[in-house]
C-alpha cells in the first residue's frame, strides 16, 4: 500500500472564470516492509505536489490575488505531481481549501492506492483513494480518484515510483469519480436529546440500476458495533430497499439517500452508550468511502445546597454541602467562594473542603458532593458561593445562601420560654 501525506502549505491559483486551482504541498508515504521481529513497518517520504482543478469559488470571491500554476518547464520522471479534475462532481464546502493557508490551518490529506470492489487489474486505469480536512473547520471528503488514458509514444515519461505514464507537463492526470464528505468532524448532543449525524456522496453520471450501501458503525473504547446498515437501488425500485437497524431510534431516509445523496443518520433518545466514533461508509457500485466523526453525549448537573438558610454554631464550624447531580461526562469542577457585605466581588474561600468520591448512577451520569465547614467567625450578610463547571454548561452554575447571626441555643430558648409561661400563669391566678 502507498499512502500519502498532504500537510501544510499550498499555492492557489485561477482557471476559468469563477473557478480556481488548488495546488497542495504533499508527502508521499510508501508502507516498506516489516521491521524483523518487532512488528512494525519501514516507511519511505517523498516530496509530492496535488493539483485539485477547477474549485467552484463563491461569486463574491476575488481571483486576482491568486497566483496561477505553472507546470514545470522540465518534466521529472522522479516527481509526484497529481492533477485531478474535481469540477464533476463537485467537492462540497471545497472553497474552505482557498484560505486554511492564509488562516494558518493546516491541510491535511492522506492518499492510497485504491482497488474498487470485485475489479480486475486493469492496465488502463490506477486508482486513488484520498482524504482531505482542514483543522479547525468543519471540512472532511474522501475522494476515489481514477487515472485518465495517456497517449503513449517514443517521448511519454514514466514515473518511476508508480510505474505510471505522465502527461506531457509531467502530472499524473486523473478525475474523481466517486466522493463521500461530512460537514460534522464532530458534534455534542444532550443525554435523552436526538441528534443528526451528517454524512453524503457524489459521483459522476452513471447507470441509476447501481446498487448503493450505507452503513453506520460506532467504535468506543475498542468495541465496535453496527448501528444502521441499509442497501437501496439508485432506480428506487419498489422493495429495492433493506433496512436493519441496529440500535433502536436510528434512521436514515432512502428518498434522500437515493434522490440526493444524502446518507446522514437520526438518533433518538441519546444514551451515555451512543457516544463515540461513528463511521459512516458508502458504497456505490465497485466503489466505497468512509467519513469518521465523534458524538460526545453530555448533560449538565443540577446544582444544589444542603441549606436554605444558614446560621452558624457558636463555638464550632457549621457544615455546608452542595451537590452536582446527574450530569455527564465525569469532569466537574467545584469551587467555594464568599462574598462579604462590604465586598464587590466573591473570593476563593480560604479552604475549600472535601469531595466525595463521584457516584455513577444506571444511567450512566455521575453525582458529587463538595462539603464545607464555616468557621463560626464569619460575618452575617456574607454570602457562601458553590460554583460548578462542566464541559455540558456554557458558563458556571453557582448558588449562594447567606449566612445569619448564631442561632439561639435551643435550650436555654426552651428555658426561657418556660419561665416566660409560668410567670404567666402566676399572675393570672393571682
Amino acid at each position: 500500500m502507498i499512502e500519502v501525506m498532504l500537510i501544510g502549505s499550498f499555492l492557489m491559483c485561477v482557471g476559468a472564470e469563477g473557478v480556481t486551482d488548488v495546488v497542495l504541498s504533499c508527502t508521499l508515504v510508501e508502507e516498506g516492509v516489516g521491521m524483523g521481529g518487532m512488528g512494525g513497518a519501514l516507511f519511505t517520504r517523498t516530496p509530492a505536489t496535488l493539483v485539485l482543478r477547477d474549485i467552484a469559488v463563491a461569486p463574491d470571491e476575488s481571483l486576482e490575488t491568486l497566483t496561477s500554476f505553472v507546470p514545470p518547464s522540465s518534466p521529472d520522471p522522479d516527481a509526484l505531481l497529481l492533477e485531478a479534475k474535481v469540477s464533476s462532481p463537485e467537492i462540497p464546502n471545497a472553497d474552505m481549501l482557498l484560505h486554511a493557508d492564509c488562516n494558518d490551518q493546516e491541510v491535511v490529506c492522506e492518499i492510497s492506492l485504491y482497488s474498487p470492489h470485485g475489479s480486475q487489474e486493469s492496465l488502463d486505469a490506477t486508482y486513488f483513494m484520498v482524504s482531505l480536512s482542514v483543522e479547525g473547520v468543519e471540512f472532511s471528503t474522501a475522494l476515489i480518484l481514477q487515472t485518465l488514458v495517456v497517449q503513449k509514444d517514443q517521448s511519454t515519461l514514466i514515473q518511476k515510483k508508480l510505474k505510471l505514464p505522465l502527461s506531457p507537463s509531467g502530472t499524473l492526470m486523473t478525475e474523481v469519480i466517486f466522493l463521500v464528505f461530512s460537514h460534522v468532524k464532530s458534534v455534542s448532543a444532550s443525554l435523552r436529546g436526538d441528534v443528526l449525524l451528517n454524512c453524503g456522496f457524489k459521483q459522476q453520471e452513471v447507470a441509476l440500476a447501481q446498487d448503493v450501501g450505507v452503513e453506520w458503525r460506532l467504535q468506543h473504547r475498542g468495541k465496535g458495533r453496527k448501528v444502521f446498515d441499509m442497501k437501496t437501488r439508485l432506480d428506487n425500485a419498489e422493495g429495492s430497499t433493506e433496512v436493519h437497524a441496529g440500535r433502536k431510534g436510528s434512521s436514515i431516509d432512502a428518498a434522500s439517500v437515493v434522490n440526493e445523496g444524502n446518507a446522514s443518520m437520526t438518533l433518538n433518545e441519546l444514551e451515555v452508550k451512543d457516544e463515540g466514533t461513528y463511521i459512516c461508509t458508502v458504497s456505490v457500485g465497485p466503489f466505497h468511502a468512509q467519513q469518521v466523526m465523534h458524538l460526545h453525549v453530555i448533560q449538565p448537573p443540577h446544582v444544589s445546597l444542603s441549606e436554605e438558610m444558614l446560621y452558624l454554631q457558636t463555638n464550632s464550624p457549621t457544615k455546608l454541602s452542595c451537590h452536582s447531580a446527574k450530569y455527564y461526562p465525569l469532569d466537574a469542577q467545584v469551587e467555594w467562594l464568599s462574598l462579604s457585605p462590604t465586598d464587590t466581588e466573591p473570593s476563593l474561600f480560604p479552604d475549600q473542603g472535601s469531595l466525595t468520591s463521584h457516584r455513577q448512577h444506571g444511567d450512566g451520569t455521575y453525582s458529587l458532593s463538595a462539603n464545607l465547614f464555616v468557621p463560626s467567625d464569619v460575618s452575617p450578610g456574607t454570602k457562601i458561593i458553590c460554583r460548578v463547571s462542566h464541559p455540558a454548561l456554557e458558563a458556571p452554575v453557582s448558588v449562594s445562601v447567606e449566612v445569619q447571626g448564631p442561632q439561639p441555643d435551643s435550650y436555654w430558648w426552651f428555658l426561657g420560654f418556660l419561665i416566660v409561661t409560668v410567670l404567666f400563669f402566676y399572675q393570672c391566678i393571682r
